[in-house]
Formats: structure tokens, sequence, C-alpha cells
């Protein structure tokens, strides 16, 4: 059992230098906990809903004063005295106290705060570690998850020519978290080297990876593939590759824009696998765009053993969506963010489902960032084995790293990576 004394909520910056919400909780008998919420650069149709004030006067409108208010008062009025016997009580409180089913009333950025904050203190008001409180809850074996580091940008996430979103890279023969890391911020070093040795500048996106002015995919793969080799690592035995492709954005006409000529479904199919072929990718995110039911099919059979295709345009970390993608085909993985699921529970939920429809699923920050490491206890807790967390660069993405390799240190032998 525990008991909420106070909440204590402010506006803070993320990564963007845009408006977002920090919240503390305090128990009764002294334990705290205090997380900070992300921000997404691209909300979806099917997630949870962000507050904002509105204010033009205000960062244009983004200020998150209002929820901060909502949080001391009316979410202070509802859950400060009672007892919770589980986190799970304190979410369905919340979601109750809402009243809405995409948290557009209270705003998802309130929930997830005095979730998040609460789950911290709960840790610490039992002595244990968050992962290890967190898996508790999901009553799920740990893991470390494999990294998956963004290492170039484009689409919404930069201001270059390149059209899908973002380019990464993954150490999927690494002996152990920590030396993966170390594999990737080496690569990471020498493509810094060589873009700005290429392209005269080392522009970039929201994420931290660079943004050269390319156009077409294969570019961006061949960019990596070069550092990947100068840094001494070997393409598909030791580093994998990942586009997240955000394939809605790329429809005109009736086909896909990639920067080059207009291309149609088949002829994007045709573009993935001689890009797993050539270019060693092994995942593909939002690879077609989310009403294109044909198109998912045809990656399924001819790809869907080959690679993993992960769906997030259609979930919006949704247990009901995730069940209905599942059962139309559409992937075989789940992107998983907590802010659009509104709480931890809910979070928790809809990994469950992913499970249960027998997907793999990642973890997964926001472009809009904080130095919070909430995610990366999270990962482990849940045993998904995956997470994105941006480049090996700037202090809200290497803060989730750095916790993932304390993480490592100190539980000594956790498994790396997806189970299999």
């Amino acid at each position: 059992m525990f008991v909420i004394d106070d909440l204590f909520a402010w506006e803070i910056l993320e990564s963007r230098g845009r408006p977002t919400v920090a919240v503390s909780v305090t128990f009764r008998g002294g334990a705290t906990g205090m997380t900070q919420v992300p921000s997404g650069g691209s909300p979806g149709k099917h997630g949870c809903v962000e507050r904002r004030d509105g204010d033009p006067h205000r960062f244009g409108g983004q200020g998150v004063l209002g929820v901060c208010h909502t949080i001391e008062t009316e979410v202070r009025d509802a859950v400060v005295g009672r007892q919770f016997a589980e986190l799970t009580d304190l979410d369905r409180a919340l979601t109750n106290l809402d009243g809405t089913a995409d948290k557009s009333r209270l705003g998802a950025n309130a929930t997830l705060g005095v979730s998040q904050a609460t789950a911290v203190a709960l840790a610490a008001h039992r002595g244990v570690p968050l992962h290890r409180l967190l898996s508790s809850c999901a009553g799920t074996a740990e893991r470390l998850p494999l990294p998956f580091f963004n290492v170039v940008n484009g689409g919404a996430h930069a201001t270059n020519r390149l059209r899908m979103l973002e380019f990464m890279i993954a150490p999927t023969g690494a002996p152990s978290f920590g030396e993966g890391v170390r594999w990737c911020a080496e690569i990471y070093a020498r493509l810094r080297r060589n873009v700005l040795r290429g392209h005269g500048n080392i522009n970039l996106g929201y994420e931290g990876g660079f943004a050269p002015d390319i156009v077409e995919p294969e570019e961006a793969l061949r960019l990596i593939l070069e550092a990947t080799v100068d840094a001494g690592y070997t393409p598909g035995s030791q580093i994998g590759l990942a586009i997240d492709a955000e394939a809605d954005s790329l429809v005109v006409d009736g086909g896909y824009d990639l920067g080059g000529p207009v291309v149609s479904t088949t002829g994007l199919v045709d573009r993935y696998e001689q890009m797993t072929g050539t270019y060693f990718v092994f995942s593909v995110e939002d690879a077609v765009a989310t009403q294109d039911r044909d198109g998912w099919a045809l990656l399924r059979s001819r790809l869907g053993d080959r690679l993993q295709l992960v769906a997030d345009a259609a979930l919006g970390t949704r247990t009901a969506n995730i069940r209905d993608a599942a059962g139309a085909g559409l992937g075989n993985a789940a992107l998983i963010k907590p802010n659009q699921a509104g709480t931890v529970t809910e979070t928790l939920e809809a990994i469950a489902a992913a499970g249960a429809a027998g997907w793999t699923a990642m973890i997964s920050h926001r472009s809009g960032e904080t130095g919070d490491t909430f995610i990366a206890d999270l990962a482990v807790a849940t045993g998904v084995g995956q997470i994105k967390a941006g480049a090996p660069a700037g202090g809200e993405r290497v803060a989730k790293y750095n916790r993932l390799i304390e993480i490592e240190r100190r539980s000594g032998d956790l498994p790396v990576g997806p189970p299999l």
C-alpha cells in the first residue's frame, strides 16, 4: 500500500526548446519520485492527446502551465490522501478522472507525468530499482535491449531533401550492451568526419542524427556502411541497419516519393528487398502507408521472414489498435511510446498485447526529449529487447544509454537483445 502526500508540477523545456511537463510525487513516509514527460513531433491519429495552453503570447501557444495547474489542483484533489495497493490502481484512478478515450480532458502529458513519477516513488518506497518495480508490475523477465541509434535524419526531423525519417544502426553482434554502445559511438564519430568531408557541414536533425543534403534513402545507407567499415566493424555480422520510413508522409499520386521518381507499392517493396540484401537492413518502421493494405500484404509475403516490420502510425501505443493491426497483418512488431498510451499501466498493456499477437516490440523515445531515463528502465523491465533513443550524442539521448550501461553493470548477467 502507498499513500500520496503531495503532487508538484512545473513547466520545463524539452530538447527542441519547446515546453513540457515535469512532475514530482511525494509519498506518506517520505519516498519521492520525479519524471519529465517527452513530446513527439508526430502525434499521430491514434495516440493520446497532449494538452497545450494555446496562448499565442507564450511559446507560440505550446505552453503547458494549464496542465501543471490541473495536476496541482484537480488531480491532486483526486489522489492525495488516498490509499493505493499498486501502480495499476493509481493509473485506473487517473484514467477514470480524465473520462475520455484519448486523455484529451486532462491531457496525456498530465496523466503520464503523474503515473511515471508515482512509479519512481513506488520503487523508492519499496527499496528496489525502477526496472525491478516495473517488471513486477508487468510480470515479465528482464532483458537489456538491443539499442537502435538514429545516425542520419530526414523527413520531418531535418531540413534536408531526404524523405525518409530515420536511418539507424544496431550493434547486433556486440557481446554486451556497453560494447554495443561503444561500437556505435565510434561509427557515429567516423560518420561525422565523413559527412563533414563530403558535404561541408554537420547539420543535425531533431534526434541527433546527421542531416546532409542527400536525396534518396540508398545514399544515407551508403554513408552509414562506409562509416561502419571505416570504424573497423563488419556490416551484417556486427552491425545491422534499420529505417523509419514514415511512409504515410511519402504518399503522392497513388505512389511513394522517395526523393527520385515516384514508385508504386511494388516498386517500394522492391527497394526494401534490395536494401535488405545490399545494405544489411533488418528492420523497417512504417514501411508502407497505414491504409495501403495490399502493400502490407506484399511486404509480409516477400520480406516478412527477413525484415522486422515495425508498425507505429497505425497503433498509437493503444492495446485495441495493436490487436486490430495484428489481425489485419499491418506488420510484425509494435513501436511503444508511453506518452501515446497515457499511463504506465496502459503502456504495459500495449506491450502485452503485442506479445499475445506474436509480435516483437520496441520501446521508443520522442523527438522532443529530456534527460529523464524512465524508458531505459521500462525497456529492461518488459524484456522486449529493443530500444531506440536517438543518436549517441546529445544529453537527452545519451542519458538513456548511460542508464542502461549502469543497469548492465549493476545487474551482471541479464541477457541482451530480443528474446529468440
